[in-house]
């Protein structure tokens, strides 16, 4: 096999270098590797023809390599990937988040508050690492976050936008009960690795019963994880 040979297998140039990837992998029209691997049979015999294989798939995944980096896609550096998030502020680090919620490992599930508006609306970040224990069981082999968890950060956020001032007022914090939640809808699932970024808005605040409603949202790369219609909370001072 010769590279003009193999070249006549490659997708045409309106398909694009995804589409060559593509092909590289196996997924396209034409598999290079496999004609490479045939001819290399023919004429080296069967013992050579693994190794005549595995030749083609680099060439192949070499080329795909190349028309990529002289395409749009630049390459990705960690400092520049760093830089992309240096202007999100930290509202709230780990810290003075346990100084509002009285949650601790490894149930404060809140990393840090990006955005917050006194008695409206909060942002938070949640890194979902490998290392959680519901993730020894849930499942092994395929970790999903549960989805009562991701339920949970979101209704610790709005912990914190109840449990401080203009909503919480006076000494000491009040308790704070779940008492009830409609509308959930989880949309896809969420991995170790991934970042939770839960947003949560106030809806309505009853100061004579103590009780609190909040809706809010979830993402992940940019992508709607769960979201959940109303959360009810009682709160006790």
């Amino acid at each position: 096999m010769h590279r003009g040979e193999l070249a006549s297998s490659k997708p045409d140039a309106a398909m694009g270098p995804m589409a060559f990837i593509g092909v590289g992998l196996g997924f396209g029209t034409a598999r290079p590797s496999r004609i490479y691997s045939k001819a290399a049979r023919a004429r080296n015999g069967d013992g050579s023809a693994r190794r005549a294989h595995a030749r083609g798939r680099a060439w192949v995944r070499a080329e795909a390599v190349a028309e990529t980096e002289t395409g749009k896609e630049a390459a990705l550096d960690a400092k520049s990937l760093s830089e992309s998030t240096a202007e999100l502020s930290t509202v709230m680090d780990n810290t003075q988040i346990m100084d509002v919620l009285p949650h601790r490992y490894p149930f404060l599930l809140v990393d840090k508050v990006v955005a917050y508006v006194p008695g409206k609306s909060a942002i938070a970040v949640k890194n979902v690492t490998a290392n959680e224990p519901q993730f020894t069981g849930h499942f092994p082999g395929r970790p999903i976050m549960p989805g009562v968890l991701m339920v949970e950060a979101m209704a610790q956020v709005g912990g914190l936008v109840a449990l401080q001032p203009p909503i919480a007022e006076g000494e000491g914090t009040p308790e704070f009960f779940f008492a009830g939640v409609d509308g959930v809808k989880f949309r896809r699932p969420v991995v170790p690795g991934d970042t939770l970024v839960i947003e949560m808005e106030l809806l309505s605040f009853k100061k004579r019963f103590g009780i609190v409603k909040l809706t809010g949202k979830a993402y992940v790369d940019g992508e709607l994880a769960v979201e959940v219609d109303s959360f009810l909370f009682a709160m006790k001072t």
